[in-house]
């Protein structure tokens, strides 16, 4: 299918032609800036369509190498809106949807979690459901990505692996509220005949990151002399994936992954929440000149969150074995990149601490 596009921004007004259309929703965000950025510079005869709805974790910051290319347009809208998401899919017509647009910190969750009801479930039955909508007359060519996490499959004990085959059991209002959104991923494949394919990713980390988790926070707060807080003993075991290899991934999936089918993600690459915060450290104080050990006297262990799993490890067999993808970084290499982008980029961080990013879109969109 080829369509023409006609892209109008600050800069100009071009007609293009485009093989596809595909709306990547919570592209302003970590995980979903690192995906659309790939999609766009990779993939310029696919026209990327931006849907975020700017929410506290949304910055346009993040896309600012981009914002002006021609393949490239930002939507600002909300997927909880039925009747704005169903015209939205009618006026652009997409042929494929990335979604990754969610509410996904534990502690909010927990706080909130009604929230993460309206965002993790709703918006995704609206999306799922604009989609059949318009492709129900021909699904050839169409493709529906529903991007997940693995906290959907609970706790594991020292032993063992999560895989596709892993039955769910969500042990947070976030984990309920993705688990419940996977289910109705797949229902509408079997019951419609959706062309859907997911993933379920471990932890990642990089740049662009917003500053309430573990690995920014923590950067940030070392470069401050603030303390470090750590639940419990620190004991939690994550497996850590860097985020461009995550959008290799979803690239992969996207275009090669079976319909119907479910990919695990993960870097084989298990930390211990307290050993990986004492390798930061060490990192930290070799780029900032700092005597070594000087970090980790910031070190502060806090009350343990509810609920909390001890242990997440994902085997990505099946995505290695059948589409040939692999981490491509080894953690402690990654984690020193991280760093250096944090360091590279205290504007970025600045304005994302005391919430001056928030004024970018009037900014860049205001006017328009």
């Amino acid at each position: 299918m080829v369509f023409l596009q006609t892209t109008n921004n600050k800069r100009h007004t071009t007609t293009i032609t485009m093989d596809r259309k595909i709306l990547i929703t919570g592209a302003a965000g970590f995980i979903g800036s690192h995906v659309i950025r790939l999609f766009v510079t990779k993939y310029p005869n696919y026209m990327c369509y931006n849907l975020d709805a700017l929410t506290y974790a949304g910055n346009l910051e993040n896309l600012k190498d981009i914002c002006d290319l021609p393949n490239y347009q930002f939507i600002k809208g909300d997927i909880t809106d039925t009747d704005f998401i169903e015209k939205l899919f009618q006026e652009y017509q997409f042929d494929g949807v990335i979604h990754l647009a969610v509410e996904s910190h534990v502690d909010r969750s927990i706080t909130d979690p009604l929230a993460f009801i309206r965002t993790n479930v709703l918006g995704t039955a609206n999306l799922l459901n604009a989609a059949k909508n318009l492709w129900k007359d021909n699904m050839e060519g169409k493709r529906f990505y529903h991007v997940s996490t693995d906290e959907v499959y609970g706790s594991l004990g020292k032993e063992g692996f999560f895989t596709e085959k892993t039955p769910y059991d969500p042990r947070s209002p976030y984990s309920a509220s993705k688990a419940s959104s996977d289910h109705f991923v797949r229902a509408y494949f079997h019951t419609y005949g959706l062309p859907v394919v997911m993933s379920n990713c471990s932890n990642n980390y990089g740049a662009n990151h917003f500053p309430e988790k573990l690995i920014p926070l923590s950067i940030n707060n070392i470069k401050n002399n603030k303390p470090i807080p750590i639940y419990g003993k620190g004991e939690n075991v994550r497996d850590w994936l860097w985020v461009n290899d995550h959008a290799r991934a979803i690239d992969t999936i996207f275009h090669n992954g079976r319909l119907g089918e479910t990919y695990n993600i993960g870097g084989h690459n298990e930390w211990t929440n307290i050993d990986l915060i004492r390798l930061l450290c060490k990192i930290m104080d070799k780029k900032l000149g700092r005597p070594e050990g000087t970090s980790e006297k910031l070190i502060t262990f806090v009350t343990d969150r509810a609920g909390h799993d001890l242990r997440y490890a994902i085997d990505p067999t099946k995505l290695g074995t059948e589409l040939g993808w692999k981490p491509s970084l080894q953690f402690a290499e990654g984690l020193e990149k991280t760093v250096d982008w944090y360091l590279e980029n205290e504007e970025w961080l600045e304005h994302v601490t005391s919430g001056n990013y928030q004024t970018y879109y009037d900014k860049q969109y205001g006017n328009r």
